[in-house]
Protein backbone atom coordinates (compact mmCIF):
# COMPACT_ATOMS: atom_id res chain seq x y z
CA UNK A 1 0.00 0.00 0.00
CA UNK A 2 1.35 3.13 -1.02
CA UNK A 3 1.81 6.45 1.40
CA UNK A 4 -0.51 8.09 -0.36
CA UNK A 5 -3.53 5.75 0.25
CA UNK A 6 -2.21 4.73 4.18
CA UNK A 7 -2.55 8.42 5.24
CA UNK A 8 -6.15 8.43 3.47
CA UNK A 9 -6.70 4.86 5.27
CA UNK A 10 -5.58 6.04 8.64
CA UNK A 11 -7.61 9.56 8.29
CA UNK A 12 -10.80 8.16 6.98
CA UNK A 13 -10.81 5.54 10.52
CA UNK A 14 -9.06 8.01 12.72
CA UNK A 15 -11.30 8.94 16.39
CA UNK A 16 -10.15 12.41 15.34
CA UNK A 17 -12.29 12.62 12.43
CA UNK A 18 -14.64 11.69 14.03
CA UNK A 19 -14.79 14.03 16.92
CA UNK A 20 -14.40 16.94 14.10
CA UNK A 21 -17.34 15.89 12.15
CA UNK A 22 -19.60 15.27 15.37
CA UNK A 23 -18.59 18.85 16.30
CA UNK A 24 -18.90 20.39 12.80
CA UNK A 25 -22.97 18.53 12.75
CA UNK A 26 -23.45 20.57 16.38
CA UNK A 27 -22.40 23.75 14.88
CA UNK A 28 -24.75 22.61 11.75
CA UNK A 29 -27.28 22.62 13.84
CA UNK A 30 -27.03 25.56 15.62
CA UNK A 31 -26.32 27.98 12.70
CA UNK A 32 -29.56 26.37 11.25
CA UNK A 33 -31.77 26.91 14.25
CA UNK A 34 -30.62 30.62 13.86
CA UNK A 35 -31.13 31.15 10.43
CA UNK A 36 -34.47 29.60 10.59
CA UNK A 37 -36.13 32.70 11.20
CA UNK A 38 -35.07 34.05 8.00
CA UNK A 39 -36.03 31.08 6.15
CA UNK A 40 -38.13 28.62 7.71
CA UNK A 41 -38.13 25.37 8.51
CA UNK A 42 -38.85 24.11 4.83
CA UNK A 43 -35.90 26.21 3.45
CA UNK A 44 -33.67 25.56 6.46
CA UNK A 45 -33.60 21.74 5.34
CA UNK A 46 -33.13 22.47 1.64
CA UNK A 47 -30.23 24.67 2.21
CA UNK A 48 -28.02 23.62 5.82
CA UNK A 49 -29.15 19.61 6.07
CA UNK A 50 -30.37 18.13 2.29
CA UNK A 51 -27.35 19.98 0.77
CA UNK A 52 -23.53 18.57 0.36
CA UNK A 53 -22.37 22.26 0.42
CA UNK A 54 -24.03 25.30 2.03
CA UNK A 55 -23.86 28.72 -0.10
CA UNK A 56 -24.57 32.10 0.52
CA UNK A 57 -25.32 35.07 -1.57
CA UNK A 58 -22.20 38.03 -1.75
CA UNK A 59 -23.61 40.20 -4.12
CA UNK A 60 -23.36 38.42 -7.93
CA UNK A 61 -21.06 35.72 -6.39
CA UNK A 62 -22.37 32.70 -4.53
CA UNK A 63 -19.67 31.40 -1.98
CA UNK A 64 -19.02 27.68 0.03
CA UNK A 65 -19.53 28.83 3.93
CA UNK A 66 -20.28 25.61 5.51
CA UNK A 67 -19.93 21.50 4.72
CA UNK A 68 -23.85 20.54 4.09
CA UNK A 69 -25.76 17.65 6.06
CA UNK A 70 -25.18 15.47 3.18
CA UNK A 71 -21.11 15.70 3.00
CA UNK A 72 -20.86 15.10 6.68
CA UNK A 73 -23.09 12.23 7.19
CA UNK A 74 -21.67 10.50 4.66
CA UNK A 75 -18.43 11.14 5.49
CA UNK A 76 -19.16 9.59 9.13
CA UNK A 77 -21.07 7.03 7.65
CA UNK A 78 -18.17 6.61 5.93
CA UNK A 79 -15.78 6.61 9.51
CA UNK A 80 -18.14 4.55 11.18
CA UNK A 81 -17.83 1.87 8.34
CA UNK A 82 -14.13 2.47 8.07
CA UNK A 83 -13.54 2.21 11.97
CA UNK A 84 -15.33 -1.33 11.72
CA UNK A 85 -13.82 -2.88 8.80
CA UNK A 86 -9.85 -2.00 9.76
CA UNK A 87 -9.93 -1.66 13.31
CA UNK A 88 -12.63 -3.75 14.92
CA UNK A 89 -12.72 -7.24 15.39
CA UNK A 90 -16.04 -9.65 15.18
CA UNK A 91 -15.86 -11.29 18.20
CA UNK A 92 -19.02 -12.56 20.63
CA UNK A 93 -17.63 -10.15 23.17
CA UNK A 94 -17.95 -7.34 20.91
CA UNK A 95 -21.05 -8.29 19.48
CA UNK A 96 -23.15 -5.74 21.26
CA UNK A 97 -20.82 -2.66 20.08
CA UNK A 98 -21.02 -4.29 16.61
CA UNK A 99 -24.71 -4.74 16.68
CA UNK A 100 -24.95 -0.89 17.95
CA UNK A 101 -22.97 0.56 15.53
CA UNK A 102 -24.60 -1.74 12.92
CA UNK A 103 -27.78 -0.26 13.95
CA UNK A 104 -26.26 3.70 13.52
CA UNK A 105 -24.78 2.62 10.17
CA UNK A 106 -28.50 1.92 9.33
CA UNK A 107 -29.84 5.14 11.13
CA UNK A 108 -27.86 7.01 8.84
CA UNK A 109 -28.62 5.27 5.20
CA UNK A 110 -32.53 5.88 6.59
CA UNK A 111 -32.36 9.50 6.86
CA UNK A 112 -30.32 9.68 3.36
CA UNK A 113 -33.28 7.58 1.60
CA UNK A 114 -35.78 10.04 3.82
CA UNK A 115 -34.04 13.16 2.45
CA UNK A 116 -33.78 11.93 -1.18
CA UNK A 117 -36.94 9.87 -1.43
CA UNK A 118 -39.52 11.52 1.00
CA UNK A 119 -42.59 13.42 -0.87
CA UNK A 120 -44.96 15.03 0.87
CA UNK A 121 -48.60 16.55 -0.10
CA UNK A 122 -52.35 16.73 1.32
CA UNK A 123 -55.55 16.12 -0.37
CA UNK A 124 -58.35 18.34 0.87
CA UNK A 125 -61.73 16.91 0.72
CA UNK A 126 -65.38 18.12 1.68
CA UNK A 127 -68.06 15.20 2.56
CA UNK A 128 -69.43 13.37 -0.47
CA UNK A 129 -66.14 14.28 -2.02
CA UNK A 130 -64.00 11.99 -4.41
CA UNK A 131 -60.70 12.42 -5.65
CA UNK A 132 -57.10 10.36 -7.08
CA UNK A 133 -54.60 13.05 -6.38
CA UNK A 134 -52.83 14.77 -3.72
CA UNK A 135 -51.33 18.51 -4.33
CA UNK A 136 -48.04 19.52 -3.09
CA UNK A 137 -47.30 22.18 -0.17
CA UNK A 138 -45.27 24.32 -2.26
CA UNK A 139 -44.70 23.43 -5.49
CA UNK A 140 -46.81 24.48 -8.70
CA UNK A 141 -47.35 23.60 -12.09
CA UNK A 142 -48.37 24.90 -15.42
CA UNK A 143 -51.38 22.56 -16.39
CA UNK A 144 -52.54 22.21 -19.55
CA UNK A 145 -55.75 20.13 -20.33
CA UNK A 146 -57.66 18.98 -23.23
CA UNK A 147 -60.87 19.09 -22.56
CA UNK A 148 -62.36 18.00 -25.76
CA UNK A 149 -63.10 14.59 -25.05
CA UNK A 150 -66.12 14.50 -22.08
CA UNK A 151 -65.12 11.18 -20.93
CA UNK A 152 -61.28 12.03 -19.85
CA UNK A 153 -58.93 14.78 -19.69
CA UNK A 154 -55.48 14.64 -21.23
CA UNK A 155 -53.18 16.61 -19.18
CA UNK A 156 -49.38 18.08 -19.97
CA UNK A 157 -48.31 19.72 -16.77
CA UNK A 158 -44.78 21.92 -16.56
CA UNK A 159 -43.03 21.83 -13.57
CA UNK A 160 -42.57 25.58 -12.21
CA UNK A 161 -38.71 25.09 -12.38
CA UNK A 162 -38.90 24.80 -15.83
CA UNK A 163 -41.02 28.00 -16.34
CA UNK A 164 -38.48 30.00 -13.88
CA UNK A 165 -36.57 29.95 -17.02
CA UNK A 166 -37.99 32.45 -19.45
CA UNK A 167 -38.44 30.48 -23.24
CA UNK A 168 -40.22 28.37 -25.56
CA UNK A 169 -41.41 25.39 -24.15
CA UNK A 170 -42.45 22.33 -26.91
CA UNK A 171 -44.02 18.71 -25.90
CA UNK A 172 -44.77 16.29 -28.46
CA UNK A 173 -48.40 15.89 -26.74
CA UNK A 174 -48.93 19.51 -27.48
CA UNK A 175 -50.09 21.00 -31.07
CA UNK A 176 -48.88 24.51 -29.83
CA UNK A 177 -45.70 25.95 -28.18
CA UNK A 178 -45.72 27.96 -25.00
CA UNK A 179 -43.37 30.68 -24.28
CA UNK A 180 -42.72 32.38 -21.08
CA UNK A 181 -42.25 35.85 -20.68
CA UNK A 182 -42.18 36.25 -17.25
CA UNK A 183 -42.18 34.55 -13.90
CA UNK A 184 -42.71 35.60 -10.50
CA UNK A 185 -41.83 33.33 -7.65
CA UNK A 186 -44.51 35.65 -5.26
CA UNK A 187 -46.75 38.11 -6.51
CA UNK A 188 -50.19 39.78 -5.95
CA UNK A 189 -52.79 40.70 -8.25
CA UNK A 190 -55.42 43.32 -8.12
CA UNK A 191 -57.91 44.61 -10.58
CA UNK A 192 -56.49 47.23 -13.27
CA UNK A 193 -58.52 50.15 -13.63
CA UNK A 194 -57.85 53.28 -15.63
CA UNK A 195 -56.25 55.04 -12.55
CA UNK A 196 -53.88 52.23 -11.35
CA UNK A 197 -50.26 52.57 -11.70
CA UNK A 198 -47.92 50.24 -13.25
CA UNK A 199 -46.96 49.23 -17.07
CA UNK A 200 -49.78 48.22 -19.67
CA UNK A 201 -50.91 44.69 -19.04
CA UNK A 202 -48.92 41.76 -19.75
CA UNK A 203 -52.08 39.70 -21.09
CA UNK A 204 -53.38 39.81 -24.28
CA UNK A 205 -56.40 37.44 -23.88
CA UNK A 206 -58.13 35.39 -21.01
CA UNK A 207 -59.45 37.53 -17.64
CA UNK A 208 -55.58 38.33 -17.38
CA UNK A 209 -56.61 41.42 -19.53
CA UNK A 210 -58.17 43.12 -16.20
CA UNK A 211 -55.77 42.24 -13.98
CA UNK A 212 -52.66 43.71 -12.72
CA UNK A 213 -49.88 41.41 -11.27
CA UNK A 214 -47.05 43.03 -9.29
CA UNK A 215 -44.02 40.90 -7.79
CA UNK A 216 -43.62 40.78 -4.06
CA UNK A 217 -40.56 39.19 -2.54
CA UNK A 218 -40.40 35.66 -1.91
CA UNK A 219 -41.43 34.58 1.96
CA UNK A 220 -40.07 32.21 4.47
CA UNK A 221 -42.32 32.32 7.29
CA UNK A 222 -44.14 29.50 8.32
CA UNK A 223 -47.26 31.20 8.59
CA UNK A 224 -47.07 32.95 5.03
CA UNK A 225 -47.30 31.26 1.40
CA UNK A 226 -46.00 32.22 -1.31
CA UNK A 227 -47.93 32.73 -4.75
CA UNK A 228 -46.59 32.30 -8.13
CA UNK A 229 -47.62 34.05 -11.49
CA UNK A 230 -46.35 34.00 -14.94
CA UNK A 231 -47.21 35.79 -18.37
CA UNK A 232 -47.39 32.89 -20.91
CA UNK A 233 -47.72 33.33 -24.66
CA UNK A 234 -49.45 30.34 -26.60
CA UNK A 235 -48.58 29.93 -30.47
CA UNK A 236 -50.35 27.74 -32.92
CA UNK A 237 -48.98 26.85 -36.45
CA UNK A 238 -50.73 30.21 -37.58
CA UNK A 239 -49.00 32.46 -35.45
CA UNK A 240 -49.47 33.39 -31.65
CA UNK A 241 -52.95 32.82 -29.92
CA UNK A 242 -52.20 35.57 -26.85
CA UNK A 243 -50.92 35.92 -24.14
CA UNK A 244 -52.49 34.74 -20.74
CA UNK A 245 -52.24 35.67 -16.84
CA UNK A 246 -52.02 32.40 -14.81
CA UNK A 247 -51.78 32.63 -11.29
CA UNK A 248 -53.41 30.13 -8.79
CA UNK A 249 -55.24 33.04 -7.36
CA UNK A 250 -57.82 33.19 -10.40
CA UNK A 251 -59.62 29.88 -9.39
CA UNK A 252 -61.01 28.61 -12.37
CA UNK A 253 -58.54 27.47 -15.40
CA UNK A 254 -58.86 29.80 -18.56
CA UNK A 255 -59.55 28.31 -22.09
CA UNK A 256 -58.89 28.63 -25.40
CA UNK A 257 -59.71 26.86 -29.06
CA UNK A 258 -57.06 25.01 -31.28
CA UNK A 259 -57.52 22.72 -33.80
CA UNK A 260 -61.21 21.89 -33.27
CA UNK A 261 -59.83 21.30 -30.07
CA UNK A 262 -60.72 22.75 -26.45
CA UNK A 263 -57.90 23.48 -23.88
CA UNK A 264 -57.73 24.79 -20.57
CA UNK A 265 -54.50 26.21 -18.96
CA UNK A 266 -53.80 26.95 -15.29
CA UNK A 267 -51.19 27.14 -12.39
CA UNK A 268 -52.04 25.22 -9.86
CA UNK A 269 -50.58 23.32 -7.12
CA UNK A 270 -48.71 20.25 -8.15
CA UNK A 271 -50.67 16.64 -8.00
CA UNK A 272 -49.59 13.26 -7.48
CA UNK A 273 -52.08 10.94 -9.38
CA UNK A 274 -53.11 7.81 -7.81
CA UNK A 275 -54.75 4.51 -9.13
CA UNK A 276 -56.91 4.76 -6.09
CA UNK A 277 -59.38 7.34 -5.05
CA UNK A 278 -60.35 8.55 -1.44
CA UNK A 279 -64.68 9.53 -0.84
CA UNK A 280 -65.05 11.47 1.91
CA UNK A 281 -68.06 9.96 3.63
CA UNK A 282 -68.34 11.93 7.30
CA UNK A 283 -65.93 13.95 9.31
CA UNK A 284 -66.10 13.93 13.56
CA UNK A 285 -64.81 16.39 15.62
CA UNK A 286 -65.24 15.49 19.10
CA UNK A 287 -64.58 17.78 22.48
CA UNK A 288 -64.67 16.78 26.11
CA UNK A 289 -67.92 17.42 28.07
CA UNK A 290 -68.90 21.02 29.04
CA UNK A 291 -65.82 22.41 27.37
CA UNK A 292 -64.67 23.41 23.48
CA UNK A 293 -61.62 21.52 23.90
CA UNK A 294 -60.55 19.08 21.13
CA UNK A 295 -60.70 15.81 21.99
CA UNK A 296 -60.41 13.83 18.64
CA UNK A 297 -60.66 14.65 14.80
CA UNK A 298 -61.50 11.74 12.86
CA UNK A 299 -62.35 11.32 9.05
CA UNK A 300 -64.52 8.14 8.11
CA UNK A 301 -63.04 7.68 3.99
CA UNK A 302 -63.88 5.02 1.43
CA UNK A 303 -60.81 3.70 -0.31
CA UNK A 304 -61.37 2.32 -4.03
CA UNK A 305 -58.80 1.06 -6.19
CA UNK A 306 -58.98 1.13 -10.16
CA UNK A 307 -58.48 -2.34 -10.79
CA UNK A 308 -61.57 -3.34 -8.25
CA UNK A 309 -59.37 -5.22 -5.97
CA UNK A 310 -59.70 -3.30 -3.11
CA UNK A 311 -63.04 -1.31 -1.69
CA UNK A 312 -63.75 -0.35 2.04
CA UNK A 313 -64.16 1.89 4.17
CA UNK A 314 -61.72 3.05 6.96
CA UNK A 315 -61.95 5.81 9.83
CA UNK A 316 -58.20 8.15 10.02
CA UNK A 317 -57.64 9.91 13.34
CA UNK A 318 -55.07 11.25 15.07
CA UNK A 319 -52.07 8.34 15.87
CA UNK A 320 -54.01 5.85 13.47
CA UNK A 321 -53.36 6.72 9.74
CA UNK A 322 -54.49 4.83 6.70
CA UNK A 323 -51.04 2.87 4.84
CA UNK A 324 -52.00 2.03 1.07
CA UNK A 325 -49.83 1.83 -2.02
CA UNK A 326 -46.63 2.96 -0.66
CA UNK A 327 -48.58 6.06 1.06
CA UNK A 328 -49.25 6.87 4.55
CA UNK A 329 -52.51 9.40 5.22
CA UNK A 330 -52.47 11.17 8.20
CA UNK A 331 -55.42 13.47 10.34
CA UNK A 332 -53.82 17.20 8.85
CA UNK A 333 -56.79 19.31 9.38
CA UNK A 334 -60.65 19.60 9.81
CA UNK A 335 -63.24 22.43 8.95
CA UNK A 336 -66.40 19.91 10.94
CA UNK A 337 -68.49 23.43 9.88
CA UNK A 338 -67.73 23.33 6.91
CA UNK A 339 -68.04 19.44 6.62
CA UNK A 340 -64.28 19.49 5.15
CA UNK A 341 -61.26 17.81 6.28
CA UNK A 342 -57.24 17.77 5.08
CA UNK A 343 -55.21 14.65 5.29
CA UNK A 344 -51.36 14.89 4.71
CA UNK A 345 -50.24 12.30 2.49
CA UNK A 346 -46.74 11.13 2.72
CA UNK A 347 -44.25 8.79 0.58
CA UNK A 348 -41.28 7.76 1.78
CA UNK A 349 -39.54 3.93 1.45
CA UNK A 350 -37.52 4.51 4.07
CA UNK A 351 -39.84 4.96 6.79
CA UNK A 352 -39.27 1.41 8.68
CA UNK A 353 -35.19 1.82 8.44
CA UNK A 354 -35.63 4.75 11.46
CA UNK A 355 -37.75 1.82 13.82
CA UNK A 356 -35.62 -0.97 12.84
CA UNK A 357 -32.20 0.97 13.36
CA UNK A 358 -33.47 1.81 16.78
CA UNK A 359 -34.15 -1.27 17.85
CA UNK A 360 -30.65 -2.83 16.78
CA UNK A 361 -28.91 -0.01 18.59
CA UNK A 362 -31.16 -1.17 21.83
CA UNK A 363 -30.59 -4.82 21.74
CA UNK A 364 -26.97 -4.48 21.00
CA UNK A 365 -26.16 -1.78 23.81
CA UNK A 366 -28.43 -4.28 26.17
CA UNK A 367 -26.49 -7.27 24.80
CA UNK A 368 -23.24 -5.62 25.04
CA UNK A 369 -23.93 -4.70 28.78
CA UNK A 370 -25.09 -8.27 29.62
CA UNK A 371 -21.99 -9.68 28.49
CA UNK A 372 -20.03 -7.27 30.36
CA UNK A 373 -22.29 -7.85 33.49
CA UNK A 374 -21.49 -12.03 33.28
CA UNK A 375 -17.75 -11.19 32.65
CA UNK A 376 -17.95 -9.57 35.92
CA UNK A 377 -19.54 -11.75 37.98
CA UNK A 378 -17.77 -14.56 36.55
CA UNK A 379 -14.49 -12.40 38.48
CA UNK A 380 -16.20 -11.82 41.17
CA UNK A 381 -17.35 -15.62 41.53
CA UNK A 382 -13.72 -16.93 40.64
CA UNK A 383 -12.14 -14.27 43.46
CA UNK A 384 -14.48 -15.38 46.44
Amino acid sequence: MTTFLRSLRDLLTSLQLTVALLFLSLVLVFVATLDQTNLGVWGIQQKWFHSFVVYQEAGALRLPVFPGGYLIGGLLFLNLLGAHAYRFKFTWRKSGIQLAHAGLILLLCGELVSGLMQKDSSVRLEEGETKNYSESFRDYELALIDQTDPAFDEVVAIPAAVLEQPGTIQHPRLPFTVRVQAYYGNATLSRRNGSAPGAPAGATAGVGTNVLMREQPLTYKTDEVNTPGAYVEIAGPGGPLGTWLVSPQLGAPQTFSIQNHTWALALRLRRFYQPFSLTLLKVNHDVYPGTDIPKNFSSRVRLQSDDGHDNRETVIFMNNPLRHGGLTFYQFQMNAESHMTVLQVVRNPGWLLPYVACLMMGVGLCLQFGITLGKFVSKRTATT
